[in-house]
């Protein structure tokens, strides 16, 4: 199997989608992909343990996609050696009457990790730059100061939205967590065949909605979005990662080998010391267990 470089999917540069490839990365059997898989992910489940112990990162998952682009099932099987103490899911859904009370970061402010821990969120912050550019008339909502109609929303406003997530990241990145940002790249095919299965499978039906095929006809503007977020917010702090997600088993092996790639570099993370007098008293503690003083 070629080996992964995150290099080679890393966003440092301006790009277009449509010169990025959604499959064939790493040409590799189903079985060998799957052996890879469960040797990363072990690894990382170890990463986790020591992350814990450390408690002074915490990680961010941020995964975003087109319909069917794989990411339920990329955080099924990336994190399944993980401690679930370790590891928190949010899938975010359109917003509550709650959360429409706030600014639109509070949700995502709420529900990031605690030190130790890792979080993970399906669909993002980034919703707010992506179905809401789509569809701006979805920004009304909000009750923003100053905008009365959709022809409030202009290029200015989507410019300091994109200033507010890239301050927010950065906050965020300066106190200690490590921010992952995956566009899970499908092609417009694949995702016709994914939702065909979704119909002809009983046990997929409850996945499928008319909306899907609604939001389809938008795909060229979704992808026009989603290219200009990325370019907008590929930051050293917060990368983005373009991975190609037609191959389901590819995508989730790249992803994984991305994450424990990046986070070996943190040569800090290391678990704690034990305090002179515990490790001095060891002996004691042994003796006293083995002897059933305790």
């Amino acid at each position: 199997m070629k080996n992964i470089d995150l290099n080679d999917f890393k966003v440092e540069k301006a790009i277009k989608l449509i010169d990025s490839p959604t499959s064939g990365a790493l040409q590799a059997s189903e079985k060998k992909l799957k052996k890879e898989l469960e040797a990363i992910r072990e690894k990382l489940g170890d990463f986790q343990d020591i992350l814990y112990a450390h408690a002074k990162y915490s990680v961010l998952v941020c995964l975003q996609g087109m319909d069917t682009a794989g990411k339920d099932s990329l955080i099924r099987e990336v994190f399944k050696d993980f401690n679930v103490r370790g590891v928190v899911v949010h899938s975010f859904k359109v917003p509550t009457e709650l959360e429409r009370k706030h600014d639109y970061l509070w949700r995502h402010y709420i529900a990031l990790p605690a030190k130790g821990k890792f979080g993970v969120f399906n669909r993002t912050h980034y919703e707010n730059v992506l179905v809401t550019r789509v569809h701006p008339e979805y920004i009304m909502g909000e009750n923003i100061p100053g905008i009365h109609n959709v022809s409030d929303i202009d290029e200015s406003f989507w410019r300091k939205r994109f200033e507010q997530i890239n301050n927010f990241e950065r906050h965020l990145a300066e106190n200690g967590t490590i921010i992952f940002k995956f566009f899970l790249h499908l092609s417009k095919e694949e995702q016709r065949q994914r939702l065909l299965r979704r119909l002809a499978l009983k046990r997929k039906n409850w996945k499928f909605s008319p909306g899907d095929l609604k939001e389809r006809k938008l795909w060229d503007d979704y992808q026009n979005c989603y290219e200009d977020a990325i370019n907008r917010t590929s930051k050293p702090h917060a990368p983005w990662f373009v991975i190609p997600a037609d191959n389901k088993k590819e995508a989730r092996v790249i992803v994984a080998s991305i994450l424990l790639e990046a986070l070996k570099k943190y040569k800090d993370i290391a678990e704690p010391e034990l305090d002179e007098k515990i490790k001095a008293n060891l002996e004691t503690y042994k003796q006293q267990l083995e002897t059933k003083a305790l």
